[in-house]
């Protein structure tokens, strides 16, 4: 039964450089080699896997020794450049540093197959346990996953090998001569050139091996550096056939109009230090208009331009929406630490082509003195959202603190009433009962009426029990009174599981009294 591993490249990108070729020339090593498989799954098991015996594991290596064949899926190869830091010349000396990788599809797999190994079922499950464990291939930068075909994969595999070694034959028309750097069965497992450390004294004295196992496969490529050797002890130079135009750039069919369907975009905070919950406000300004800026300026834009979703205006006069159907710019702590690590974008109306190019080029926020990284991590429907801004759940407690969308009416025919205006916060509650109802009526008719709303124990919101007044409440534009509003933190309980988002109140588009679900449901968990 032959024995195949299949490779798929979580970023898209291969990045590992030949041995024996510097970084700066470009050149990228396709396809895998063999010697480098082979040490992964050495350095894969010591790490991760150190439970299994030395024995079961190089009887599986020896095994895979022979020079493999290989599937090399359409790719193409590129690069990026930057300078690094040299202080060769003085302190702002830099030099100009090529990072080569191959570009391949997320979702194709490149395969290795050795025709000729024969395993036992044993054998087959403790490489399988191994493969799974396997995090990069190449440099850190290139992440993948790693499996064990099975003999029915390697059976359609055969017609779509596409790399071999040359073995005395003649490369065809369309194809190419590659050297590629595999085990060599001989040396491998020999320990000849593998460094000891000398032990004891006069004839007392022995040699102690620094590895475990003690095999030149393992080698340290500092090691290797050091002795100055130019190719790696237990390895051999085998001549591969490779397509010629395995790295040919595929001309593409007319770009297909994004159909929108998306209603939420989740990103990943991150940053030496994350901003605390009570700049909620503020960074949710920040992305609306890091957001509308990028919008504005995506290529064949027409200047000047803005999103209705984003900007919450109509594009014809500037006048503000009605009904609250446009984005919340709703950050979040969800892992209870004090510290804003998600923000959600959320709206009512479906993104456009404009706004999911824009999510998805947002890169990072400029806060205070430094920058915030942003990785968009989901696009999905309201529907099929989950977590804690979602639900559904029948109990809602605050996040942020709800602000008052009027003020107390003490004269007129709507005057409010008595006990309201000597008791803050039952108007605090009142109010909040007005933006439900008003809620319902305008865009979530599938929101009951609540069996009740709370107050929190002491006004405190969140795992760290905050005060609205710890919370920034002034928004930046001219004339906000956020600040002096009336705020307090609540618990809404639904006769039945309601979905989220909840967010009412004034700035509540801006992540001000949001409300999180306390009672998860499993099934929008």
């Amino acid at each position: 039964m032959s024995v195949a591993i299949a490779f798929r490249f979580l970023t898209g990108r291969f990045h590992a450089t030949p041995w024996g070729r510097h970084v700066n020339e470009g050149v990228p090593e396709w396809p895998l080699s063999p010697w480098r498989i082979l040490r992964t799954l050495v350095a894969t098991w010591k790490r991760k896997l150190p439970g299994i015996e030395n024995s079961a594991v190089k009887e599986i290596i020896e095994s895979l020794l022979e020079p493999p064949r290989f599937f090399l899926p359409q790719a193409t190869d590129s690069h990026t450049r930057h300078f690094m830091p040299w202080f060769k010349k003085g302190p702002e000396d830099k030099t100009l540093i090529f990072d080569t990788f191959i570009a391949l599809d997320r979702e194709v797999e490149a395969v290795t197959l050795w025709p000729h190994s024969e395993l036992s079922q044993t054998q087959r499950h403790t490489l399988a346990e191994i493969c799974s464990h396997i995090a990069f291939l190449g440099r850190a930068e290139s992440w993948c996953e790693a499996r064990l075909l099975d003999q029915e994969e390697i059976d359609q595999l055969e017609e779509r090998i596409n790399c071999v070694p040359l073995n005395g034959s003649q490369p065809g028309s369309g194809q190419e001569i590659v050297r590629v750097l595999c085990a060599d069965p001989e040396t491998a497992f020999g320990n000849e050139y593998t460094p000891k450390m000398a032990i004891g004294k006069g004839k007392k004295k022995s040699e102690v091996p620094l590895y475990d196992p003690d095999w030149q496969l393992c080698m340290e490529t500092l090691e290797i550096h050091r002795q100055k050797w130019s190719d790696p002890p237990g390895a051999k130079w085998v001549r591969y056939i490779r397509q010629s135009d395995c790295f040919k750039v595929e001309p593409k069919g007319p770009v297909r109009k994004i159909n929108p369907n998306f209603q939420v975009a989740r990103f990943v905070v991150d940053g030496p230090v994350l901003p605390l919950v009570e700049e909620t406000l503020p960074l949710a300004e920040l992305m609306r208009r890091s957001l509308m800026w990028r919008y504005s300026h995506l290529p064949g834009m027409e200047s000047p331009c803005f999103s209705t979703i984003f900007s919450g205006k109509n594009i014809a006069d500037g006048s503000p929406l009605e009904g609250h159907r446009h984005a919340y710019f709703l950050p979040s702590d969800e892992d209870d630490d004090g510290h804003i690590d998600h923000i959600t974008v959320v709206s009512d109306m479906r993104f456009g082509e404009g706004e999911l190019q824009t999510l998805d080029r947002i890169r990072k926020l400029k806060w205070g003195e430094g920058e915030l990284g942003l990785m968009l991590i989901a696009l999905t429907t309201k529907d099929e959202a989950g977590g804690r801004l979602f639900g559904p759940s029948r109990i809602w407690e605050s996040a942020t603190p709800f602000l008052v969308t009027r003020h107390l009416k003490k004269r007129g025919k709507k005057r409010d009433s008595p006990h309201l205006l000597s008791d803050s916060l039952a108007f605090v509650r009142r109010v909040l009962v007005e933006e439900l109802d008003r809620l319902r009526r305008e865009c979530r008719p599938d929101i009951p009426e609540p069996c009740s709303i709370e107050w929190l124990s002491e006004n405190r919101m969140g795992a760290h029990r905050l005060r609205p007044i710890q919370f920034k409440r002034f928004r930046s534009k001219r004339g906000d009174d956020g600040g002096r509003r009336a705020a307090g933190g609540f618990r809404i309980t639904f006769p039945e599981p309601v979905r989220g988002p909840l967010c009412v109140g004034h700035s509540c588009h801006f992540g001000l009294g949001l409300f999180v679900a306390k009672e998860q449901d499993k099934k929008g968990a």
